[in-house]
């Protein structure tokens, strides 16, 4: 006679109800963040939900978290890892292979050179000279390197690392990137660059933080030039997973020999990844009505401003003084590169494949 399964017990009941409580209010908060966000002067500044959400949840966590149940406590975990990598993974369907295939070597070749050296660059000078934490370095440096907010996001639960470090990540993003849109264009038409369309589309998508942040400086230089912008942006975009599998074992590395030692320790293995990478090949191949794409990538970005808004909630001002100005300084000193390498980088790569 086979055992009849135990039924919930009050504790275990009340625990699941605290975390599904949890949940529906980090959704209901991140939907007024999402409306915030929409209102023309924060939309104007290419400012995303997402980084809106992270602002947002940092002052509730510090300033009001005390009026939340602990219970709930566990729905904003859920929201800030778990929902956080699948979120990542449905980012995916904003790129296709079509699209990167668009503007050829010139933009792909653009992307890597930027994307690699930033990390380098971002990794050394955070750790060596500034003397931050691996975990930050590598945070703030993949925040300028590939896609703003959204890096940071896949970084963070591939390194397991701290809120606090994300929100400083972010911080660094928000900062420079805004600074992006208004320099950008303003270079170009006052004649301190010299760049035609496809340079101005190679250079604004290789260098320029967040997807929005792209989409709006390339639009006031010109169409094509934002046209061109957001493929090479989304390759850069693209470069997330061999990045995240390269970082992953870097890390898995770490964790064993530690774990070796002390014969404890779980192995982290980006999976949200390669479900990045099969949805980017679905978005590639037109299986879905581009009506349904749409909807879920709203339903996406939603997901991920969840995911920032609960990390801010758990994030606190006090961990981030310690690091704050040497991550901003790390950001700046990227920053400089993104702008004088990146322009280096796009001069030689028009010249040789142009």
């Amino acid at each position: 006679m086979s055992a009849v399964p135990a039924a919930p017990t009050i504790a275990e009941a009340s625990s699941t109800r605290g975390q599904l409580n949890g949940i529906l209010f980090v959704a209901l908060f991140a939907a007024a963040v999402t409306h915030l966000s929409a209102l023309p002067f924060i939309a104007g500044l290419g400012i995303s939900p997402l980084i809106v959400g992270i602002a947002a949840g940092t002052i509730y966590g510090n300033a009001l978290r005390h009026g939340m149940p602990e219970s709930w406590a566990a729905g904003v975990n859920f929201s800030a890892r778990k929902l956080l990598r699948i979120a990542v993974a449905f980012f995916g369907l904003r790129v296709s292979l079509q699209e990167i295939a668009h503007v050829g070597l010139s933009g792909f070749a653009v992307s890597v050179l930027v994307v690699v050296s930033t990390l380098a660059i971002g990794t050394w000078f955070g750790m060596k000279v500034m003397k931050l934490d691996r975990d930050t370095a590598l945070l703030t440096a993949a925040g300028s390197a590939i896609c703003g907010a959204a890096a940071v996001l896949a970084f963070e639960s591939t390194l397991q690392s701290k809120p606090h470090k994300s929100a400083m990540a972010v911080g660094s993003v928000v900062l420079f990137g805004t600074l992006s849109m208004f320099l950008y264009p303003l270079a170009i038409h006052a004649g301190w660059l010299h760049l035609d369309t496809l340079g101005t589309g190679l250079f604004f998508g290789g260098t320029i933080h967040e997807v929005a942040q792209v989409v709006g400086a390339a639009s006031n230089v010109s169409p094509e030039a934002a046209h061109i912008a957001t493929i090479v942006k989304m390759t850069r975009v693209m470069l997330l997973v061999p990045v995240l599998l390269v970082v992953g074992f870097w890390i898995n590395r770490k964790r064993h020999d530690q774990s070796a030692q002390s014969g404890t320790g779980k192995l982290a293995v980006p999976w949200f990844a390669f479900g990045f990478l099969a949805l980017v090949v679905v978005n590639s191949l037109h299986v879905l009505p581009a009506s349904a794409t749409s909807t879920l990538n709203t339903l996406d970005t939603f997901a991920l401003t969840m995911a920032m808004t609960a990390l801010g909630m758990e994030t606190r001002i006090a961990q981030i003084r310690e690091a704050g100005p040497r991550a901003i300084a790390t950001g700046a000193i990227l920053y400089a590169w993104l702008i004088g390498g990146g322009l280096a980088i796009t001069y030689g790569v028009e010249r040789l494949f142009g």
